[in-house]
Formats: C-alpha cells, sequence, structure tokens
C-alpha cells in the first residue's frame, strides 16, 4: 500500500510573518537604545549588559548600529533576538520578549543612576605653560648640529668622491654616526640602530635629548678633526721622488 501524500501541510507563513513583524519593532526600538549607548559611552563601536530578574541582555553597536541583541536566562541558553545571522525560534523569541520591557525598564534605570554623575566636577583648570621658548631654543641648538653636520658631509664628500657614505665614532662609550649624501646631512644618530636622531628628515628630537647629546656632538666634532688630521699626516709621508 502506498503511503498517504495527499495529506494537509500546515503553513508557517503566519508565525513567520508575526514573527518578521515582532523582530523588525525590536531592531528599531532596541536600535535607539545602541544609539543612545554609543553616543553615552563615546565609541563607535562597544557594548552593554543589563541584568533583569529572568536574566540578562546584552546590546552590541557597531558604528553606532544596532548589531544584535541577545537574552540569556537564568535558568540557561541564550537567544539572538536580533542578530545578523538567521532569525530566533519562535518559542525562545516569545521567552525573550516576555522578559523584553523588563531589559527596557533596566536600560532606564542605568540612564538614571548617571543623572547629576559630573555635578561638581572641574571645567576651569590652570593656565597651561607655553613650550615656545624650549622649543625654540631647540630648534636652535638642532639647527646649528644640522649646520655642522653638513659641512663635515661636505668636507667627507669632497674626499670621498662617493655620492653615499658614513663616518662613525664612538664618544663616551656611545657609537656616532654622520650619513651623507651628495655632500648634505642624511642623519646623525647616536646609539645605533634604535638609538636617538640629533638630525634627520622627520620629527626634531626632544629638548632632553638635545641637551643630553650636545656635549657629545662637540666631541664627535673633535674626532672628525682628528681623523682629518690624521689623513692628513698620512698623504705628508707620500713622496714621489727627489725633488
Amino acid at each position: 500500500m502506498l503511503p498517504v501524500i495527499d495529506a494537509d501541510i500546515s503553513s508557517t507563513e503566519a508565525v513567520a510573518d508575526r514573527r518578521k513583524e515582532i523582530l523588525a519593532a525590536v531592531e528599531e526600538h532596541a536600535g535607539r537604545i545602541a544609539r543612545e549607548l554609543a553616543l553615552l559611552q563615546g565609541g563607535d563601536y562597544g557594548s552593554k549588559t543589563l541584568n533583569t530578574d529572568t536574566g540578562e541582555w546584552t546590546v552590541k553597536y557597531e558604528a553606532g548600529a544596532l548589531q544584535y541583541l541577545r537574552f540569556k536566562g537564568k535558568g540557561g541558553g541564550e537567544t539572538y533576538v536580533v542578530s545578523t545571522q538567521r532569525p530566533p525560534d519562535p518559542k525562545d523569541l516569545a521567552t525573550a520578549m516576555q522578559d523584553y520591557e523588563n531589559f527596557v525598564a533596566s536600560y532606564n534605570a542605568y540612564v538614571a543612576s548617571l543623572d547629576g554623575v559630573l555635578d561638581g566636577v572641574l571645567d576651569e583648570f590652570p593656565d597651561v605653560t607655553s613650550t615656545e621658548s624650549v622649543v625654540a631654543e631647540r630648534d636652535r641648538l638642532v639647527a646649528t648640529i644640522r649646520e655642522t653636520s653638513n659641512e663635515m658631509a661636505g668636507q667627507l664628500h669632497r674626499y670621498e668622491g662617493d655620492s653615499y657614505g658614513m663616518f662613525a665614532k664612538r664618544v663616551d662609550g656611545k657609537r656616532w654616526e654622520l650619513k651623507w649624501e651628495d655632500g648634505l646631512a642624511s642623519y646623525l644618530r647616536v646609539g645605533g640602530e634604535s638609538g636617538i636622531y640629533l638630525v634627520s628628515q622627520y620629527s626634531p628630537p626632544s629638548a632632553q635629548d638635545v641637551r643630553t647629546l650636545a656635549d657629545g656632538f662637540a666631541a664627535f666634532v673633535e674626532a672628525y678633526n682628528d681623523h682629518v688630521e690624521e689623513l692628513d699626516a698620512d698623504l705628508s709621508t707620500v713622496s714621489l721622488g727627489d725633488d
């Protein structure tokens, strides 16, 4: 005997349509809560968990818009009432919605608890001391160091005859490197690869670094002068024959 295949099949259309209506209303309403939380918390991304007697609700937002609304009952299980995935099971949705009003009340109570929280907070502050004079002196010293470095670079370029080069010496236990290109200083670095750039094409060094290394720069220039004198002494011993 063939199985009965012409029996009536119940339609889920009414339940699905009703779920769609509920979810649309919740998404719009909870979306307003998400926007308020984003405004309060001062960021485009975040989440907030609110407790009720029945469970807890978590509102997560991204770019100020509701990302998901999750309900976790105290008896276990969780329901994503609103999410970017598939809609919740109708029974789970019905259970969660029984507590939705409590969720809103919890949110309202949370906002009310913040009323007056900033009362009495000072909005007048001491005057801010300007760094203008310190920066001006720093820039003056750095400009002098750059000028001297450029002069050294020009002399090295003339002597070496190459477009690129580096002169390095240890001063007081620190490695000083003057890299030059076409007769100008590319950088003056102290302390190796992770060291401090007194001269570079990027931001200037701090005033504290200039103060700490200024004496060392003077010693570095002296080391350069000694280097040039040694070169001169070496060449003075070269003879091209009898006069």
